[in-house]
């Protein structure tokens, strides 16, 4: 590729951070890069009260089947909107509010080998909003013709009880994985069985539960929703409130985007040459990262093979019952075969360990292996991460199964990731725009306590998750 200069620091001199400045702009304009447009999205308000109710039950352990695992639990807000793990530790955790680094399975739990028992890396629920297409690493939720397609309808057919955002069908599965939240003691049907069970529960009925949550749910859905449907608690609402919640979680005043609003100091240079990079297209001297994260989301929402490292169980797909094989689980195209979603790249910086499967801790990491994931994947070495146990079985075979088909697909020209070669200075560039794009208030604890319920908010059923660090602090 025709290098793209870049200097090692911002002492340059002022003609050369001019010279920069307008190639920037030139960038901009040529490309058609916009900042997201939040007037465009319908975002609700962390304080409406349907997202009240959506935080509350976010926190409540009342919707795992053993009350010892809540959204929150992965999803955290103190934790970039993940878990800040390579793999989750759900259901079985020794602490159930410790989370992030520290945070272990009992070694007693079911079905535990030593590792993590969730397969895939737990992605960040910030800007959910922004998703138009799809969710999940694989893409098991998805837009279609004629509504939302999730696991409980069939290859391209929509849900009737999907709901009506991405965000209400993902709210209805974790319930029914038992590794993340349902257990592998209640309901033994996956699906709407641990959910009807789980609206008995919230209304404080017996049946075949062990545990009953205490009755005050139905004040607060009939807050909400008022009290003439009956039953005024139920998994559909329940679903619906968490998603306001989530689609409320819209991070997106960060330094990038103030740049394109029209303010022109909100990069540092390095940021600034970066951004050249990122935006430029390979055939045009950059790094063409555009070719899948793009737009405003900075993502296509669709599916590429990048090889990435395989650890952890898997989804059971290869020779050992352990690898993954991404969406070619869903759409059976063997294009498809080792390929993933990709995921936006909005506060990129505090919403790692990177991958489907988290395999690199920091941001160098996994721009070093977008540029070479052959040399990456020899000379990858899993000491990097914070996990007791992580699995590592299917790594090799997995890798050199996910080379052989990332270099088919380009030499049939099917695959959208560039082969270029940058210097360290460019890739420190790099890395300097893509922490540009971090809002500053997933940063700081105050800003996103809105989002983590309080002294002041009512505990419907005392099982609220308190969620600590592994040195006692409170998230």
């Amino acid at each position: 590729m025709a290098a793209v200069s870049a200097c090692s620091s911002d002492t340059d001199e002022p003609d050369r951070a001019a010279e920069v400045e307008a190639r920037l702009q030139t960038v901009i304009q040529k490309y058609d890069v916009r900042a997201v447009d939040p007037t465009t999205l319908g975002a609700p308000s962390i304080d409406d009260p349907l997202s009240q109710l959506g935080k509350k039950l976010f926190f409540s352990k009342a919707l795992s089947g053993d009350q010892d695992t809540a959204c929150a639990s992965c999803h955290h807000p103190s934790l970039g909107g993940g878990d800040d793990l390579s793999l989750p530790i759900g259901v079985d955790a020794v602490d159930p509010d410790l989370l992030g680094p520290g945070r272990r399975h009992q070694s007693s739990a079911e079905h535990w080998d030593g590792g993590p028992t969730v397969p895939r890396n737990s992605p960040t629920v910030f800007n959910f909003i922004l998703y138009e297409k799809t969710v999940f690493h694989d893409g098991r939720i998805e837009v279609v013709a004629d509504g939302i397609r999730t696991p409980n309808s069939s290859f391209g057919t929509a849900d009737p009880h999907a709901g009506e955002s991405l965000a209400a069908a993902q709210a209805r599965f974790p319930v029914t994985s038992a590794e993340e939240m349902r257990g592998f003691h209640f309901a033994a049907n996956e699906g709407d069985d641990a959910r009807l069970l789980l609206g008995a529960r919230l209304r404080g009925e017996d049946g075949e539960l062990d545990q009953v949550a205490v009755d005050n749910w139905a004040a607060e859905f009939a807050a909400v929703y008022g009290a003439e449907t009956q039953p005024v608690v139920s998994y559909q609402r329940v679903a619906a409130a968490i998603a306001a919640y989530e689609n409320s979680q819209l991070f997106i005043d960060n330094p990038w985007f103030r740049y394109l609003n029209g303010d022109r100091h909100a990069l540092s240079l390095s940021a600034k040459r970066g951004a050249i990079l990122f935006n430029t297209p390979a055939a045009d001297g950059g790094a063409g990262c555009t070719s899948c994260h793009s737009g405003p989301a900075m993502t296509d929402e669709s599916f590429h093979v990048l090889a990435m490292p395989q650890i952890g169980r898997g989804k059971g797909d290869d020779e050992n019952l352990r690898g993954d094989h991404g969406r070619y689980r869903e759409s059976h195209l063997p294009e498809d075969k080792y390929a993933f979603r990709t995921p936006s790249l909005l506060n990129v910086s505090e919403t790692g360990p990177y991958s489907h499967a988290g395999a690199y801790a920091d941001l160098e990491s996994v721009v070093r292996h977008h540029l070479d994931p052959l040399n990456a994947l020899e000379n990858y070495d899993i000491r990097q991460l914070d996990g007791e146990g992580i699995q590592s079985e299917s790594l090799m075979y997995t890798a050199e199964e996910s080379i052989l088909q990332l270099e088919t697909l380009r030499a049939e020209d099917k695959s959208k990731l560039p082969q270029v070669q940058l210097d360290d200075g460019q890739v420190a560039d790099l890395i300097a725009f893509l922490q540009a794009l971090t809002d500053p208030c997933v940063q700081d604890r105050d800003c996103v306590s809105k989002w983590i319920p309080g002294p002041e908010d009512t505990d419907p059923d005392q099982l609220r998750l308190v969620a600590k660090d592994r040195d006692g602090e409170l998230l």
